[in-house]
């Protein structure tokens, strides 16, 4: 199916202005630095329009075909980050000093919160759009928006989560392979560290789930304010939370490969049987294919423990400090149309949070070979309908937290005390 879109087709313009080369940490191609619309300039058929990403967005695809295309006003250059934390202290470096960043930038849904505060929402252009009010699934949409109702990014995809499992380490186990039965160990929380250990002393040399942090990830997107009270207030004294960290800390010896996520060690425990287990929205489906490419027996259960999760789900935005706002809105919009979504689906599992291309997707409603033919469509699809769009909430520093949280996991992964390394994780909540 072609992305051209004839409403985005129009006359070329010469461009006035060349990019500009930031020489911040990462090295990346700017277009533009110290921004405004006073300083905008317009682009040629010549002239290239900046985009940065990370981890794997699926773009690679539409990026070559819109540059292919003649009648294109402009070239796009893509920069990928391998991960967001990277990527996140470079954008929040770049944007306090007014300059170094591309023309569009990705934004990780968990850190979208802090952009949209007051004072830091000002760091990037109003893409608003009427037009677009019915593109994406509410809660996505609302969700790079302003309080007043400015819109700073455009919703790339959700992550709405199932189980992934090695349906060949199941059967050695002697546990159910096939995904319908397999769901059943599945259901919730505790049926799933159950079936873990029943898992370890059957198969002693491979860990029941990939990450300790993936699990406080995928168990913290069901509990209602982890970190802050609705009116942002920090309070991470409560129940649901240290129940969260006190599980994860428990199961921590025997069902955890103790590895950080995206880190060597949890790469290779994909190629040595490291793991049976992990959370697994669309998003991660990429990452197990180009981890364990000759890995025969993942599988995916419709399911996930206590109803569903989402982790994940992106954004496109523009900084205020680009001097081509306009055809970077253009871009954003092009790269989030029901077409392109799919496309993007189609390379890396992203789901859309495109409503038509939802649609689209349900209606093909094809097999993944690599998944033992599962319908990984359908199976995101009803997994985000057990999604509830209020949890958690996620306020402005929702994901600074997160990340305090995760190091204080990881620290008892490596050894620590469970109750000492809670204290310092609230005690670094404190100087926040």
């Amino acid at each position: 199916m072609s992305k051209i879109s004839k409403s985005w087709r129009r006359t070329p313009r010469t461009a006035l202005a060349a990019c500009a080369v930031a020489s911040l940490v990462t090295g990346l191609t700017a277009c533009g630095g110290g921004g405004g619309d006073d300083e905008q300039s317009a682009l040629g058929k010549d002239d290239t329009l900046t985009i940065t990403t990370f981890s794997e967005f699926g773009y690679d695809e539409l990026i070559k075909e819109w540059n292919a295309d003649p009648e294109r006003p402009f070239k796009v250059k893509q920069t990928k980050i391998s991960e967001w934390d990277t990527w996140k202290q470079t954008l929040t470096t770049s944007l306090q000093a007014g300059t170094g960043l591309t023309d569009v930038v990705a934004i990780e849904g968990d850190a979208m919160p802090q952009f949209l505060a007051e004072g830091a929402s000002d760091q990037f252009a109003d893409i608003t759009d009427p037009e677009l009010d019915d593109r994406w699934v509410e809660y996505k949409y609302k969700a790079g928006q302003t309080t007043d109702g400015v819109q700073i990014g455009y919703p790339t995809d959700a992550g709405p989560e199932a189980i992934c499992y090695r349906a060949d380490l199941f059967k050695k186990a002697g546990l159910p392979s096939e995904p319908a039965e397999a769901a059943k160990l599945f259901t919730d929380w505790d049926t799933y560290f159950a079936s873990g250990e029943k898992f370890a002393k059957k198969v002693p040399k491979t860990k029941w789930y990939d990450s300790s942090g993936s699990i406080a990830q995928a168990m913290l997107n069901q509990v209602k304010y982890p970190f802050q009270t609705e009116d942002q207030k920090v309070d991470v004294d409560n129940e649901e939370l240290k129940a969260v960290y006190d599980t994860v800390a428990k199961y921590t010896p025997t069902l955890s490969t103790r590895a950080v996520q995206w880190k060597e060690d949890w790469q290779a425990a994909f190629t040595n049987d490291g793991f049976a287990t992990m959370p697994c929205p669309g998003w991660m489906f990429a990452n197990i294919k180009s981890s364990a490419p000759d890995v025969k027996g993942w599988a995916i259960a419709d399911v996930f423990p206590g109803g569903g999760g989402n982790w994940g789900g992106s954004f496109l935005a523009v900084p205020a400090q680009s001097k081509h706002q306009e055809e970077a809105k253009q871009l954003a919009n092009y790269l989030t149309d029901a077409d392109s979504e799919v496309t993007a689906f189609e390379a890396t599992g992203n789901f859309p949070a495109n409503i038509e291309a939802q649609e689209t997707l349900a209606a093909e409603n094809k097999e993944d070979p690599y998944f033992g033919n599962a319908k990984t469509a359908e199976i995101l699809a009803n997994r985000a309908k057990a999604v509830e769009p209020d949890l958690p909430f996620k306020g402005d520093k929702y994901s600074d937290i997160l990340g305090l949280l995760q190091t204080a996991i990881q620290r008892v992964d490596e050894g620590a005390d469970p109750e000492k390394s809670w204290e310092t994780f609230t005690q670094a909540v404190g100087r926040l």
